[in-house]
């Protein structure tokens, strides 16, 4: 009797950016450059000098995509004005595009003035971490012809910890807010002009919520995945993980390589990750366990 398997629970919507297809059998590893002075992750912190040699070693190990960020995201550290933001990454942008002409540059930003100061550098996604703080980025990804990120931030404004956040009584009221604030900034995105195919959903963890929260959520990636777009999930090193085992940031790599791998299984396209060389072995090793990969070498028991 033949007998019937459990099959993965989605099917992502594949993301296109400038003609490139990343789907269940190509994902995507997002390398992050943080051109910050105190970034959370001290490897992260970048020169321009040493950004670039990190994005060069991170395309040569497989990322797809450059996130490059130019304001720490949470509360610690001082302000950073617009104007300061944009003179850390637009030069960057634009060496790194001078540097590598065909690597996909996304711009980690919620203020629609660094995004069009950063036109000329012709970035591919708009990385918008804040959920919408300024209506007026959607609007700016459409017109630079870029990919959009819808994120979730559970109302907060930019730059600002959790505190006492809650979502309802029940566990699930996260989910379902999460599930709200997608579907309803997907909605923004392609009414403002960005294609289906280059609005990604990020239910970013830790942003808005506890370390609670962003288990629920991880476990629920399926069902932001079927809500039709394609999902990106930024695990790395998060606060989430080293609550959840009690680790600093520097020895945070395996709770987030688990965590990459069962986001994989639950249909994430793309991971926003640190460390690239092993997030894209992991999520190319559970699309070939999903079925959606053939191995690259497949000779073993051949004559």
């Amino acid at each position: 009797m033949e007998q019937s398997w459990p099959s993965p629970p989605v099917t992502p919507a594949p993301l296109v950016l400038r003609g490139r297809v990343f789907d269940a059998g190509h994902p995507a590893v997002m390398g992050i450059i943080n051109r910050t002075p105190d970034s959370f992750y001290a490897p992260a912190r970048h020169s321009l000098e040493s950004g670039l040699a990190t994005l060069s070693q991170m395309v040569a190990d497989g990322a797809a995509l450059i996130d490059v960020g130019g304001v720490r995201a949470g509360q610690e550290g001082g302000p950073v004005s617009a104007a300061e933001e944009i003179e850390r990454v637009r030069p960057f942008l634009l060496a790194a595009r001078e540097q590598h002409p065909d690597v996909l540059l996304s711009l980690d930003t919620w203020r629609s003035e660094v995004a069009l100061a950063c036109a000329d550098a012709r970035i591919d996604l708009v990385n918008d971490t804040w959920a919408g703080a300024d209506p007026e980025l959607v609007n700016v990804a459409a017109e630079l012809e870029a990919g959009y990120v819808v994120s979730h931030t559970g109302g907060l404004p930019p730059r600002t910890d959790p505190v006492a956040i809650s979502y309802g009584d029940h566990p699930d009221d996260v989910v379902y807010d999460v599930l709200r604030t997608m579907q309803a900034g997907a909605e923004r995105a392609m009414a403002a002009g960005v294609p289906v195919e280059r609005v990604l959903l990020d239910p970013t963890l830790d942003f808005g919520k506890t370390t609670r929260h962003s288990l629920r959520v991880l476990r629920a990636t399926g069902a932001v995945a079927g809500l039709g777009f394609p999902v990106l999930q930024a695990l790395s090193r998060k606060d989430f993980v080293g609550e959840t085992l009690d680790l600093p940031v520097d020895q945070r790599l395996y709770g987030t390589l688990a965590a990459t791998a069962i986001a994989a299984w639950l249909g994430t396209t793309v991971f926003r990750a640190h460390d690239v060389p092993a997030t894209v072995q992991v999520a190319s090793m559970v699309a070939s366990i999903r079925g959606d990969r053939p191995p690259t070498v497949a000779v073993r028991g051949e004559p």
